[in-house]
């Protein structure tokens, strides 16, 4: 059994991970997993949250995911994000979220039916993201 696994966190603007770790908590949405060395291959969806990855000194490092993919097999996570930052709740990436809350918000309004209770999780996903940067 290997002790670590290749993280490796990308948005479409540029790579914000690349490590060894121990563990990576991952924001799915079917809820919330994490992936560990040796771990059954699987592809999931990411929903509005934080992302933890264990470095091999200890240190654990979020990440803020808007969306996206997780591929997760024996000795690797691959994240593919909508959108990522490092999830110090400060500046820029404070901003960022809160423009994608104030979009999600209006489309959740506009939306009818199955697309509307889907469009009202995004904001409440976004909304406990934020608060979970605080």
């Amino acid at each position: 059994m290997a002790n670590t696994m290749q993280f490796d966190l990308v948005s479409p603007e540029k790579r914000l991970a690349s490590l060894e770790a121990t563990q990576v908590q991952i924001p799915a949405s079917e809820g919330d997993m994490t992936a560990m060395p040796d771990h059954a291959p699987v592809i999931v969806t990411l929903r509005p949250g934080l992302l933890r990855a264990t470095g091999t000194d200890g240190t654990v490092t979020q990440y803020a995911v808007t969306g996206g993919f997780a591929e997760i097999n024996a000795d690797s996570a691959s994240v593919l994000a909508e959108f990522a930052t490092v999830g110090d709740g400060q500046g820029t990436a404070r901003a960022a979220l809160e423009g994608f809350l104030e979009e999600a918000r209006k489309r959740a309004e506009e939306a009818q039916g199955e697309n509307k209770d889907v469009a009202e999780k995004f904001v409440a996903d976004l909304v406990h993201l934020l608060e979970a940067m605080e």
